[in-house]
């Protein structure tokens, strides 16, 4: 019974917090947790760039997906797209100085949002150990996600 409930619950989790990220930023900021995410990793690549098809795995999401939110965010003047240098048919997504300013406007907002929905719900958790379980269970997701391709 112990494990159902935890699988129910983590399920409930997984769906309802990251909505709550999201209506967060959009109501504080006109920004959705999807442009967040692609405006952070952004910022965290060298070069502020990232192959439009890595970006898209980074956020987990298509490459169609992913190319309607960076279209969004280059008319904003935050991302700018250009072709790959080591390949011609591929491009990267660029963070803009403005891109850069804007995450860090929104930062906060996201900051608050994770600390209410999440953070503040696991006092008393040794976070070091629940971290590592995430992780493993990513890695878990991973090996097998590639070892399915295989087959």
């Amino acid at each position: 019974m112990e494990e159902e409930a935890f699988l129910r619950a983590w399920a409930r989790a997984v769906l309802t917090v990251p909505r709550a990220f999201d209506a967060d930023l959009l109501t504080d900021q006109g920004m959705s947790l999807s442009e967040y995410r692609t405006l952070m990793y952004l910022s965290e690549s060298p070069g502020r760039r990232l192959r439009m098809s890595d970006l898209a795995a980074s956020c987990a999401l298509s490459l169609s997906g992913m190319t309607r939110i960076v279209s969004r965010l280059e008319v904003q003047g935050h991302v700018q797209r250009e072709r790959c240098d080591t390949d011609g048919r591929g491009y990267n997504a660029v963070l803009t100085d403005a891109g850069l300013s804007r995450l860090r406007s929104a930062w906060p907002t996201h900051l608050a949002s994770v600390r209410r929905h999440m953070m503040d719900h696991l006092d008393g958790l040794d976070l070091p150990t629940v971290t590592a379980a995430l992780q493993r269970f990513a890695a878990g997701t991973a090996d097998s996600e590639a070892r399915h391709l295989d087959s």
